[in-house]
């Protein structure tokens, strides 16, 4: 029986008539019966994986990490030999627990022992497996952005809402374990400590180019077909994937084949805080336009130095600019707050702001930090880690704090943005039906053609 399963039944035989809670308490259970523990599977082994989405996970008693799936069977064998490091340290305890391995993280879909996945893939193997795992009945748990295309992303949001599965993207900006104070000050705009808001300044950086990259033998421990997935078949170089030799930056992530660069990379971190602020997580903006560098030659092609200004129905504009620093910026009638990380980073390679010791919160009167939050009419939903916010809710059947839909709207609105400095001209978007208005041109950029077998097209309900 499923641990979810059995976890229902055993709660209603608890509760009598009441039938509720769902969860069954550890009186019932015991602290570390094996039953209520959360299975948990970690699909790609790269350096999200291993500096963040792994060790922030595995921490929590809650749950255990039974399986992992890798295209790269050296780094499939390093997952295994992690996670199994890990738990004979805590538990003092060698051959503690034997994680089983995959190449193909379809096994992972279909074994049923598994209650839920963490998605730590590139960008364009996000949406697909997030979208076989719901339809699985598998909870998800996945790294940023949720999708290459604002199509899939649609898809893969609409089938998480339809399986009824709990789904968190990795948008650690909205816990308090690293960074507290973005939470501080979204609070502090949608109570109107700066008046009404009128303007929101974001500020990211940009990925470098490179020179053209010779083709070289694909490693034999590299499933190479199947990580390009739908995206079209090129030749081999290994700055186009991953380092071989580490876990460094991947080049994958300056190849618009793979993802649209910092407009999703930290775009989705600082748009999904400015929605916050603004009040706008289950909508987009209404007109953009933008200008962006693109590289003429070379491996490297992402946007470099951009430039985008949108506007939403509210009336509320937004300027998204590589100019300015890198945080977010709420401009109201009663003065202005900025928030960043500062020198904060989620993993050890990723890049910085220009300013090291920018400080995070930034204000045009330090008498807006005056008062007391918990006084304030909107009270804004407190996580003190992502990570954990995400196995509380598949414990409580309770929506996470960044569910599927605001997931997919904040990278929406990066990717919109990456359109704008395509097309370098007005954009108007419709955010109910996710269409441009009398734009043929635009429409045609919402979705890419998919290589088969691979792609979201390919998943069948």
């Amino acid at each position: 029986m499923k641990r979810r399963e059995f976890m229902k039944s055993a709660a209603a035989a608890a509760t009598g008539i009441l039938g509720f809670p769902t969860i069954v308490p550890s009186v019932v259970l015991g602290k570390d019966a094996p039953s209520g523990k959360i299975n948990i599977a970690q699909i790609g082994f790269g350096r999200i994986a291993r500096d963040h989405d792994l060790p922030d996970t595995i921490k929590h008693d809650m749950c255990r990490i039974v399986a992992v799936a890798e295209l790269d069977s050296k780094r499939l064998a390093d997952g295994k030999k992690w996670i199994e490091g890990y738990y004979a340290k805590k538990y003092q305890k060698e051959n503690y627990i034997n994680v089983k391995t995959y190449g193909d993280y379809h096994e992972i879909i279909a074994d049923k022992s598994i209650d839920a996945v963490i998605i730590s893939t590139p960008d364009h193997w996000h949406a697909q497996p997030a979208m076989e795992a719901a339809l699985a009945g598998k909870d998800i748990y996945m790294q940023k952005p949720t999708s290459l295309t604002i199509a899939e992303g649609r898809q893969m949001a609409d089938t998480i809402k339809r399986c009824g599965v709990i789904f968190q993207i990795g948008s650690q900006q909205r816990s308090r374990n690293p960074w507290p104070h973005f939470k501080n000050v979204c609070q502090m705009v949608r109570n109107g400590r700066i008046g009404r808001i009128k303007h929101v300044k974001v500020g990211l950086m940009t990925d470098p180019g490179c020179g053209v990259e010779p083709e070289m033998p694909i490693p034999a421990n590299l499933n190479y077909d199947m990580w390009l997935g739908c995206t079209p078949m090129v030749y081999y170089t290994e700055k186009r994937v991953h380092p071989q030799k580490d876990f460094s930056r991947p080049g994958w992530l300056r190849c618009e084949q793979f993802g649209a660069g910092m407009i999703t990379g930290w775009g989705s971190h600082h748009l999904d805080t400015a929605h916050w602020g603004m009040d706008t997580e289950y909508t987009g903006p209404v007109e953009l336009e933008g200008t962006a560098v693109f590289p003429t030659s070379g491996l490297w092609d992402v946007h470099g130095d951009f430039d985008v200004h949108t506007k939403y129905a509210s009336g509320v504009t937004m300027h998204i600019s590589s100019k300015f620093p890198c945080g977010v910026r709420f401009e109201g009638d009663e003065g202005w707050i900025f928030v960043a990380r500062g020198s904060g980073r989620a993993t050890a390679s990723d890049p910085v702001s220009g300013d090291p010791n920018q400080a995070p919160v930034l204000v045009s009167d330090k008498k807006l930090l005056e008062g007391d939050p918990g006084k304030d009419k909107v009270q804004l939903v407190l996580s003190t880690d992502q990570h954990l916010n995400w196995l509380e809710s598949i414990q409580s059947r309770r929506q996470p704090i960044t569910n599927a839909e605001i997931a997919h709207r904040s990278c929406s609105a990066c990717l919109l943005s990456h359109i704008a400095m395509k097309l370098k001209r007005k954009l108007r978007w419709d955010p109910a039906k996710e269409q441009f208005l009398d734009d043929a041109e635009a429409n045609a950029m919402l979705s890419r053609p998919q290589r088969a077998p691979y792609g979201t097209n390919s998943v069948k309900a």
